[in-house]
């Protein structure tokens, strides 16, 4: 949808990246442009800036005095969540069975509410709104500006605020709720499954399901779907993995409707990434085209943390505090070794945030490559010359990389995962033996040891942090579903719970941005040079 407040922010700026398709999934695997080109990344941090003001003049006609209200105004458009009563007039609110007043389950005799002697003042207003954008640049040139226009004038973008309603739009008793995890392992999957159960036992649903291995389960007649509760769930987030399995691809959309229909199922929890809730979106809108009165609610799961608009994702946390373990081991190989080198892949296929926050957590990182930043391994700017300096200074020296940076150096597959997602080359593979190389040509001596931790910290159980931010995403999934909404999913916004519409966050993956105030931090830190 191509209009005036596409102009948000630097993310939504960027060229929309192709993807590949399957099963009407997207992947998230493409680069943006910058990724590939042969500038400096000095200039790839100044062009930025102007882009970001340039892209606008076509959409936006700035001598319109009444500009900044047509934004706002088509901004609340493309913000508004789907609501049951979007599509079905004879939808009727009930007063909510979820009051902390009264903890005991929900009985029959109090279905259409608690008796109290004073109104709980527990709920979240349906106008409530949360801020998307909390600084005020004073120019473009700012590090890490997001201008709308050219003098960098304060827009307000607000998006909804997440929580339990007063009024719910469907019976607890009649509700048949299904949960289903789709993609990779990712720490954190187990606490949002308890948590979902949890709540939608507070609010009284007794029928709640399990699908098995994520959208495949609803047409292979060999997976059975599961019975959850809160015994069943009480102790699943003391562990990593997924209590219902998971996998990629799947039926077609059709099929799945289809199949919730056959199951009665009223309410649909997807936990999964772009992908997961591209398909999250298509089973919302031919619900609607069928007239199933179906929630179908996402919770956004990434270990990249590469959704737009939220601050984190679960399991991140986890992942970049795991990582430390990879980091320190191969900094004590490569201190203990005659001019030893470390090099730790980390995550991230199209966004370096674990590769950044994990090498800026540790202080031992002499070197951190992402994909959003193009590199060169040789030439006298490459980061080969950098660890000959390095070795010669220091005596030792530790690289992360992120398994999507530097792919260009690498031959391409042209092979793709069941998501339709790029299989990627090795890039610690390659820099790990054009390290041992280039030392050799040079008749010197590298002790270089890799280290890949990927499958270790995705089967990691949630941090406190992590385990903090999955209870909360459980709980509002539930509450959107209840209020009627549908096609949302829930994410944390500058450090409030928002509900956003599927479209906006799924266009294609965030990206870290190289002028940043992290990236920034990030290369202080490490002391590292342009590789260009």
């Amino acid at each position: 949808m191509e209009t005036l407040s596409h102009a948000i922010s630097p993310k939504l700026l960027l060229p929309h990246l192709s993807s590949n398709r399957r099963h009407g999934f997207p992947s998230s695997s493409s680069h943006h442009p910058l990724m590939s080109n042969s500038n400096s990344s000095r200039t790839v941090k100044a062009t930025r800036v102007l882009a970001k003001v340039n892209s606008q003049s076509s959409e936006i006609d700035f001598s319109d005095p009444d500009w900044k209200y047509k934004f706002q105004k088509d901004f609340e458009s493309r913000f508004n969540i789907p609501h049951i009563t979007d599509y079905f007039d004879d939808a009727i609110p009930i007063p909510s069975t979820f009051c902390l007043k009264m903890r005991t389950p929900v009985l029959e005799d109090f279905a259409g509410g608690y008796p109290s002697d004073e109104e709980w003042h527990g709920y979240i207003n349906n106008n409530d709104r949360v801020l998307l954008k909390t600084i005020h640049y004073s120019s473009p040139t700012s590090a890490g500006a997001e201008c709308i226009d050219p003098d960098c004038t304060w827009v307000e973008q607000w998006v909804h605020r997440a929580g339990p309603r007063e009024k719910i739009y469907f019976k607890p008793e009649d509700v048949k709720a299904a949960i289903v995890t789709c993609g990779g392992l990712c720490p954190g999957l187990n606490d949002v499954i308890r948590q979902i159960v949890i709540t939608l036992e507070i609010y009284g649903v007794k029928k709640i399901v399990g699908i098995p291995y994520g959208y495949r389960g609803f047409s292979d007649k060999e997976l059975a779907e599961m019975p959850l509760s809160r015994k069943v769930v009480q102790n699943i987030h003391l562990s990593g993995g997924s209590l219902l399995g998971v996998s990629r691809g799947g039926p077609t959309i059709s099929e799945i409707v289809d199949s919730l229909e056959e199951r009665g199922i009223d309410m649909l929890f997807v936990l999964g990434g772009n992908g997961t809730h591209a398909g999250a979106n298509a089973i919302h809108n031919e619900c609607r085209k069928r007239r199933l009165k179906v929630a179908v609610v996402g919770v956004p799961k990434t270990i990249d943390n590469d959704i737009l608009l939220m601050d984190k994702t679960f399991g991140f946390d986890t992942a970049v505090e795991e990582a430390q373990r990879a980091i320190n081991s191969a900094y004590i190989e490569a201190h203990s070794a005659y001019h030893g080198i470390g090099v730790v892949k980390l995550m991230g296929r199209s966004s370096g945030f674990i590769a950044m926050h994990a090498s800026l957590a540790s202080g031992q990182i002499d070197i951190c490559l992402i994909p959003e930043v193009p590199f060169h391994l040789h030439g006298p700017h490459g980061v080969l010359r950098h660890l000959k300096y390095l070795i010669e200074t220091k005596g030792s020296a530790v690289v992360c990389v992120a398994e999507g940076a530097g792919q260009n150096l690498l031959q391409k597959t042209n092979a793709t995962d069941a998501s339709g997602n790029v299989v990627f080359g090795d890039i610690g593979v390659y820099i790990q033996q054009e390290t041992k190389k280039y030392f050799k040509e040079i008749g010197s001596t590298a002790d270089v040891k890799y280290i890949d931790p990927t499958y270790m910290i995705r089967a990691c159980r949630a941090n406190a942090s992590d385990g903090i931010l999955c209870t909360v995403l459980g709980q509002n999934a539930v509450h959107g579903a209840f209020a009627g909404y549908s096609g949302i999913t829930v994410g944390i916004c500058n450090t409030h719970y928002v509900y956003l519409p599927i479209p906006e966050v799924i266009s294609y993956p965030r990206l870290l941005d190289p002028n940043s105030r992290m990236w920034h931090r990030c290369l202080t830190s490490t002391g590292q040079p342009d590789f260009i």
